[in-house]
């Protein structure tokens, strides 16, 4: 199905959508901690990526200013945010710089597919 990097500071939270996305048919073909490591990779990866999950509260480069970087750069790579309860303005201002929808944690798996099958079914 489709080739998707996976943004968290959380090694545990990378694992678990990991898991679930493999496990829904696609393929996670890198993992970062934050947005400056999600952004270096995407520079030097041959193969980029049809969708990325992106954290929003992370070190070093949160996901907020990593996505107004990725659509910059790579605007036909798409982003859902992954955002934890009560940061409903920042998920807001997320959608407004170009991320096409957002999945909330703590989340069930079912809804991991759901959010990520409405962009890339046919990738």
């Amino acid at each position: 199905m489709a080739k998707i990097m996976v943004v968290d500071d959380s090694k545990i939270m990378r694992k678990i959508l990991t898991g679930t996305l493999t496990d829904a048919g696609h393929e996670v073909i890198k993992d970062a901690a934050n947005g400056k490591d999600a952004l270096d990779a995407l520079e030097t990866m041959e193969i980029k990526p049809d969708l990325i999950t992106l954290d929003i509260t992370m070190p070093v480069m949160d996901g907020i200013e990593a996505l107004k970087n990725i659509r910059e750069k790579y605007p036909d790579v798409k982003v859902v945010m992954v955002s934890a309860a009560g940061q409903k303005s920042k998920v807001l201002e997320a959608l407004k710089a170009g991320a096409l929808d957002f999945l909330q944690k703590p989340f069930e798996k079912e809804d991991v597919v759901a959010v990520i099958g409405k962009f890339v079914n046919n990738a």
